[in-house]
């Protein structure tokens, strides 16, 4: 069975993002997944999966990043109910559309959707444990809030570099490359809201500093 993807960048009225929609066309039925903000003004791009299954790599990467995402837009969304701080508002909506575009490679590929229904609750017990750590941590305080949302990045651009190196799937990859993106962006949003409050410059917390200073321009 062909499956063909197709990759548009859009304009949100409301946002003025440019926002990457999935579609994928399967036998006459189209799924549309949307991804992060795209970076750059990018034109249609067309492509064809392979006819060949996704190797073992490939379809654990893909259930992992959908909860992954899911764990960030939980975590954010209970700091939303602690604190009045704007990132906690809008990226967890941009954390959905990145859930949204996995859940599209999901459906395409014929996969099972891992996530639970209900905030905080996740079919990975070490995910589940994560979460469970980091909305603690994260209600100790702001500045300590603001900590967690920057790891949550960092692990995330972490597991998408590696996903991204065990894949040939250039459809997969290509949101892979879009998820990045946008996590450094947001790594970028918590540790100005770090620094502005603590007065302190932020420390790594799971890549290595010269990594996370190459995402900061610094």
């Amino acid at each position: 069975m062909q499956k063909v993807f197709k990759v548009v960048c859009l304009m949100n009225k409301k946002t003025g993002f440019r926002i990457m929609t999935l579609g994928v066309l399967i036998s006459g039925t189209s799924f549309t997944a949307f991804a992060k903000p795209c970076s750059c003004c990018c034109s249609s791009v067309a492509t064809t999966a392979p006819t060949t299954a996704l190797t073992a790599d490939e379809t654990r990467d893909l259930l992992l990043m959908r909860e992954e995402e899911k764990l960030a837009r939980d975590v954010y969304n209970a700091m939303g109910e602690l604190y009045n701080q704007r990132v906690f508002i809008n990226i967890p909506r941009a954390e959905q559309h990145h859930m949204d575009a996995v859940l599209g490679l999901l459906n395409a590929y014929g996969l099972a959707d891992p996530v639970k229904e209900g905030a905080g609750v996740f079919g990975n017990v070490e995910l589940q444990n994560l979460y469970n750590e980091l909305v603690t941590r994260g209600a100790t305080s702001k500045q300590d809030a603001f900590l967690v949302g920057a790891l949550i990045e960092e692990v995330d651009i972490q597991d998408l570099v590696i996903a991204m190196e065990r894949t040939r799937n250039e459809t997969i990859r290509s949101v892979y490359e879009n998820l990045k993106g946008g996590s450094e962006r947001h790594l970028n949003a918590f540790v100005r809201n770090y620094e502005s409050i603590s007065g302190e410059t932020y420390r790594a917390q799971k890549m290595t500093q010269r990594q996370v200073n190459e995402i900061l321009g610094r």
